[in-house]
């Protein structure tokens, strides 16, 4: 019988293969439990939003549309060719039963909360509690990740989406009899795909990759087939719409790329750098970098991320960190190198990824085996400190303008009402989307990324119900509406002068009701 041989000496001195098997077999179940840590994280994510962020918020531009697909407040506002009805989808069970938006807040940012921490659940067998624990604080306490938790947007549930089929690959490609993770990773990539199709395709090209090329990975005909296949099924809603309303799937590729600024290569990082100050979008993005500090965090990432590969390699984690790694840089390059303007949520799924090894590079440089441990801590807690208080202070301000722009919007919606503009109404111009959502009527537009009709339409509509058409000061009204009667509207945050033409049909409305 051969000899069994244990090495004496100092964790490090142990061989790196025999080290890394130990670590990997004892780190689902060694240390901190992973459930209470992620339920905590959550639940401070959830109640951190709603105390100082969701109070008074209403709803954007974007939420708009998604929401009126499924909402009886007014009719469906034009829905244009980029998006995807993931969203829709999600609010709807709120959105479809009362108009109020504080309860779609306190929905949204639970269903944030749960996400949180089911898509890092997923990963509790490839990495330590701690780790993990620190991944999504890292991710929630962005002011981007705060400010999106309620709102009606896909960028976050893309994150989930793609955190959670990661996770769910890893262990099916390590365990071919864990089927849960093999209907995880479809799940995630569907989920993707559901609320962004370009991003899930984006999300499946790695895990394809790495389903080739990773040793010791088993089934891997089947890895790929699985995420292929959530590809499919989440878009195949988009796929079918396409056909149905647009055209056909290259009209509707076509038209997208047109209404994102013809898709091509451009350098975009420098667009980001400059919204990461409190802008939710930078278009055109030549304004100047006012506020250098809120990008510390972004400049520190790459170091960061290599600081954790290095810590995982050396650690016994190499294979989780590096395809997170990975994964994410190529959610984050298409944002970065194809589109010729930045918001700062889409790059919230590559964050969400990239958090996993800069918690893995913090972690080990504040464990008990570092060196330096004190010193690091200190200089961990102090960073951290200042990291938070700019991220405070940022989604603060965006929060504030956006109370301060549904207060105008819910004034100027009164201003209209009282002018005679009631359901069955239209609404067209500028600012149309979000003053007849809170009106109750219908938002047209004749030209532009949501044309949905005609001017001639638009004026025959004018002398059957009322029908206002919104103007900034500068601006001129359609030649159809020139004759109508005008009215001053509320100022709409720092705009000033906005004027509303109301048809003849608004004006004989306005005569009945007094």
């Amino acid at each position: 019988m051969q000899e069994t041989r244990f090495v004496a000496g100092p964790p490090d001195r142990v061989p790196r293969e025999r080290r890394g098997t130990r670590e990997r077999r004892s780190s689902a179940g060694a240390g901190a439990r992973p459930l209470p840590l992620l339920a905590a994280v959550a639940t401070a994510f959830t109640l951190v939003h709603l105390l100082l962020v969701a109070p008074g918020l209403g709803l954007g531009w974007d939420e708009t549309v998604y929401v009126s697909q499924v909402s009886p407040q007014a009719p469906a506002a034009f829905f244009s060719a980029p998006r995807a009805r993931g969203i829709t989808y999600l609010v709807a069970p709120v959105a479809a039963l009362t108009t109020s938006v504080a309860a779609l807040r306190v929905y949204m940012a639970v269903l944030a909360g749960c996400g949180l921490f089911l898509a890092l659940w997923v990963w509790r067998r490839s990495l330590p509690a701690p780790v993990l624990a620190v991944a999504g604080a890292l991710f929630a306490s962005l002011w981007v990740t705060m400010f999106y938790a309620s709102q009606a947007m896909p960028n976050l549930w893309v994150a989930y989406g793609a955190l959670a089929a990661v996770g769910c690959f890893l262990r099916a490609a390590r365990d071919p009899g864990d089927r849960w993770a093999l209907a995880g990773m479809g799940a995630g990539v569907a989920f993707a795909a559901l609320m962004r199709p370009s991003d899930a395709v984006w999300l499946a090209l790695p895990l394809v990759v790495a389903a080739l090329v990773m040793p010791r990975t088993r089934r891997r005909g089947l890895l790929i087939l699985v995420a292929v296949t959530g590809v499919a099924l989440g878009c195949a809603e988009w796929v079918i719409e396409a056909y149905v309303h647009y055209g056909g799937l290259a009209a509707r590729l076509r038209r997208a790329s047109e209404i994102q600024g013809h898709l091509g290569w451009y350098f975009a990082v420098d667009d980001h750098v400059r919204a990461l100050g409190g802008r939710a979008l930078c278009r055109p993005c030549d304004v100047p970098w006012r506020h250098p500090p809120s990008a510390l965090w972004f400049f520190a990432l790459p170091l960061l991320v290599a600081g954790g590969v290095r810590a995982a390699v050396r650690g016994g984690h190499r294979t989780p960190v590096v395809v997170a790694t990975v994964v994410g840089v190529t959610l984050a390059a298409p944002y970065l190198f194809t589109v010729g303007y930045a918001a700062p949520r889409f790059l919230l799924p590559a964050y969400a990824l990239l958090a996993l090894p800069v918690a893995q590079c913090l972690v080990r440089a504040c464990g008990p085996r570092a060196r330096w441990r004190r010193t690091a801590a200190w200089c961990v807690a102090v960073a951290v400190v200042g990291h938070l208080t700019i991220q405070y202070f940022l989604v603060d301000g965006v929060a504030g303008r956006v109370r301060r722009n549904s207060l105008d919007l819910t004034r100027i919606a009164a201003e209209l009402r009282a002018q005679g503009v009631r359901p069955p109404c239209v609404i067209s111009g500028d600012e149309a989307v979000r003053v007849a959502f809170r009106t109750g009527c219908a938002s047209r537009q004749f030209s532009g990324h949501d044309g949905s009709t005609t001017p001639r339409a638009l004026a025959a509509t004018g002398l059957r119900q009322p029908v206002a058409v919104l103007v900034y000061a500068g601006g001129r009204p359609p030649a159809y509406a020139r004759e109508w009667r005008v009215r001053p509207l509320p100022d709409l945050g720092r705009r000033t002068g906005l004027r509303a033409y109301l048809s003849d049909a608004a004006t004989g409305s306005r005569t009945a009701s007094h």
